[in-house]
C-alpha cells in the first residue's frame, strides 16, 4: 500500500546524501581501528573498500524492495506476508532499529564519561540527552534533516586537524602491503560493517524524500555512501600511519588519541571540543533510528508518535543506566553489529527475493485469469 505524505513534510532528494552519510557516522568512528585491524593488520583499509561496495549493492537492493506501490518497510512486509505476518516482522524491525539508538547513545554517553566528566552519574546524562532527543525528534522528519546537514557540514571542517598527525606518519607501518588471505579481510570487513550501518533506515522515510524520479534519490544515496567510505578511508590510514599495529590493537580510543596531540596557545585540550562538536554527529543517527520506530509503530498500529517517542525513550534510559560496566557496553555493540549485518546481509537480500517471487505469482495470475 502506497504511503502518501503531503509535501510540506517531505524534503528535497539533495538532502539523501546528509540522511545516509549521518545515518552511518556516530560514536563508532573515535575507536573502530583496535576491532577493524584484528583480521587484517595493516591491510584492514582493503576491507573497508569491500564493505562500502557491499553497502552500495545493499542500496541497490533497496531500492528495488521500494516502488511507487511500496515504498516503506512496512509496506513491503504486508505485501510479501500479509498485514498479520508484515506487522510482525515491522516490529522486529523496529526493535533493531530502537537497538541501534541505544547503542549508540549508551556509547556516546561512556565517551563523556571516560574523557571529559568521569564522576557525572550516567542518569544525569541520560535525562539531559533524553530531553533534547524528544525536542529534536518530535519537531518532525524536516528538522532531523536540517540537523543531518549541519552534522554533515560543520564537523567537516574537523578534517583540518588530520595536519596534526600527519606531521608524524610513517608510512612503513602500512607494509607489507596485501599480505592477508581472504577470511582475514573479511574478518576485518565485518568490524566495519557496524560502521555503515544505518543506511538502511531510508526503508521508512524513502516516503519523505521529494522527487517522483527514483534515480535521482538513489543517486543522492549512493553518493552519501561513498562519502562515507572515503572519511573512514581517511582516517583509517592516517591512524594507520601514526600508529604502528601493536599499538594500535591495545588502544581502544585511538582518533581521539591523535586529536589529543593537538595543541593551540589558547586551548590546551582540544579533545574536549572534538567530543562536543561530535555531539552533532552522534544525534542524527539516533534521532533518525528512534523516527522510524515511531513511524513503523504509527503505520501498523496507528500509535501516535509522540506516545511511541516518550516510551521508546523511557526505555532507552532505562537500558542505558543498567549498563555501568565497560565490558557490558562492548557485549551490547556486538549484539547490535551481529543483528545488523544479519538484518542488512541476510534478512534484506531475502526479503527481495520473496517480492520478487509475489510479483511473479501475481503477473502469471493476472495473465491466466487475462
Amino acid at each position: 500500500m502506497t504511503v502518501k505524505v503531503e509535501k510540506q513534510f517531505q524534503v528535497s532528494s539533495f538532502f539523501t546524501f546528509f540522511l545516509i552519510h549521518s545515518s552511518q557516522t556516530g560514536v563508532g568512528i573515535l575507536n573502530f581501528q583496535n576491532q577493524v585491524t584484528k583480521g587484517a593488520e595493516q591491510d584492514a583499509w582493503i576491507s573497508l573498500l569491500l564493505t562500502g561496495v557491499t553497502t552500495h549493492i545493499i542500496l541497490y537492493i533497496i531500492f528495488k524492495l521500494l516502488d511507487e506501490e511500496n515504498n516503506d518497510l512496512v509496506a513491503v512486509h504486508q505485501y510479501c506476508f500479509g498485514k498479520k505476518m508484515g506487522n510482525i516482522l515491522s516490529v522486529f524491525a523496529m526493535v533493531y532499529f530502537w537497538l541501534a539508538s541505544l547503542t549508540v547513545f549508551r556509547a556516546y554517553i561512556e565517551v563523556i564519561q571516560i574523557w571529559v566528566y568521569p564522576t557525572i552519574k550516567t542518569w544525569q546524562l541520560c535525562l539531559v540527552f533524553g530531553l533534547l532527543l524528544f525536542y529534536l525528534i518530535s519537531s518532525g522528519f524536516r528538522t532531523l534533516t536540517g540537523f543531518s546537514f549541519w552534522g554533515v557540514v560543520l564537523p567537516s571542517f574537523l578534517f583540518i586537524l588530520i595536519y596534526f598527525p600527519m606531521k608524524h606518519m610513517n608510512y612503513i607501518y602500512l607494509l607489507p602491503a596485501f599480505s592477508h588471505s581472504l577470511g582475514e579481510l573479511f574478518l576485518s570487513s565485518k568490524a566495519f560493517s557496524l560502521l555503515f550501518l544505518g543506511f538502511e533506515w531510508i526503508l521508512m522515510y524513502y516516503p519523505f524524500i521529494k522527487d517522483s524520479n527514483s534515480k535521482t534519490i538513489s543517486k543522492w544515496a549512493y553518493l552519501g555512501n561513498l562519502y562515507t567510505i572515503i572519511v573512514y578511508l581517511i582516517v583509517t590510514l592516517i591512524s594507520f600511519l601514526y600508529f604502528n599495529q601493536e599499538v594500535l590493537q591495545q588502544l581502544p580510543w585511538a582518533t581521539l588519541m591523535m586529536v589529543k596531540i593537538v595543541k593551540f596557545s589558547f586551548l590546551e585540550r582540544f579533545e574536549y571540543v572534538f567530543i562536543f562538536i561530535w555531539l552533532l554527529v552522534v544525534i542524527s543517527p539516533i534521532c533518525i533510528s528512534l523516527w522510524a520506530c515511531t513511524r513503523i509503530v504509527k503505520r501498523a498500529f496507528s500509535m501516535p508518535p509522540k506516545a511511541t517517542l516518550q516510551l521508546l525513550l523511557i526505555v532507552i534510559m532505562i537500558a542505558s543506566i543498567s549498563f555501568k560496566e565497560f565490558n557490558s557496553i562492548d557485549q551490547l555493540i556486538n549484539l547490535t553489529a551481529n543483528v545488523g549485518i544479519g538484518f542488512v546481509y541476510v534478512y534484506l537480500p531475502l526479503l527481495l527475493f520473496i517480492k520478487l517471487i509475489k510479483n511473479n505469482f501475481i503477473k502469471n495470475k493476472s495473465f491466466f485469469r487475462g
